[in-house]
């Protein structure tokens, strides 16, 4: 299919880039969701009977674009989720925050989730910790932007999102956490670092934003990355 953008495919994965305002499964919108939509490439590809099995390993929010894997068996389901569990599963997102952010930093929070209103929150006494660690790499003193590049190291819901903002430096375009801007959010999960659950072999993948919009300061840092 045309409009489903593959990174790489074998008999066990299949790597492809969640376009932005896309879920990952159906939700109450019933817009085109990415599960479904791998799940017709697949059986059209395949000329596969019935229904496609296709395991859904970990999330990216629905505004948010990037690097996604999905499992075509349920044994590579399992062994890629056990990973996760055992903190092998390495994402790295690029974006743009508000205001002059320090060099690097550390932020540990704990955050609950509000499964009403579908956010999540700082919540020193329940809440479960929730640690990234970010560089600045370039900052926009006419817009008061800053480019950042975030080490996720758990994998809280809303976490980079809630985390920046309650840190004073809210995602640009984020309309739930930031400034209420009528833009497109600007945090892309650019690199995703898995052991193969089947080969064994390390996999790194890296895709990026369009170089357009608030993104153009991605131009000079690019080839850093």
């Amino acid at each position: 299919m045309n409009n489903l953008n593959i990174l790489y495919e074998d008999n066990h994965i299949i790597v492809v880039i969640k376009p932005f305002n896309t879920p990952v499964q159906e939700d109450s919108s019933k817009d085109l969701d990415m599960l479904t939509l791998i799940k017709k490439y697949l059986k059209e590809k395949y000329n596969k009977p019935g229904n496609v099995y296709l395991g859904l390993v970990h999330r990216l929010d629905r505004p948010v674009s990037g690097v996604m894997v999905f499992a075509k068996t349920s044994k590579a389901a399992s062994r890629l989720s056990d990973m996760i569990r055992r903190d092998l599963f390495h994402k790295k997102y690029l974006a743009i925050v508000h205001g002059r952010c320090k060099d690097k930093d550390k932020l540990v929070d704990k955050i609950s989730k509000d499964n009403k209103t579908y956010s999540s929150f700082i919540d020193n006494k329940n809440g479960r910790e929730s640690i990234l660690e970010y560089k600045t790499l370039v900052y926009d003193k006419e817009n008061d932007l800053s480019l950042i590049d975030i080490n996720l190291i758990t994998g809280r819901h809303h976490q980079i999102r809630l985390q920046m903002s309650n840190n004073n430096h809210p995602i640009y375009g984020d309309q739930r956490y930031g400034m209420q801007e009528k833009k497109q959010i600007a945090l892309f999960a650019y690199k995703l670092e898995f052991i193969h659950p089947v080969t064994k072999n390390m996999l790194t993948f890296k895709y990026f934003p369009k170089e357009d919009g608030v993104w153009k300061m991605l131009k000079e840092v690019k080839e850093k990355l």
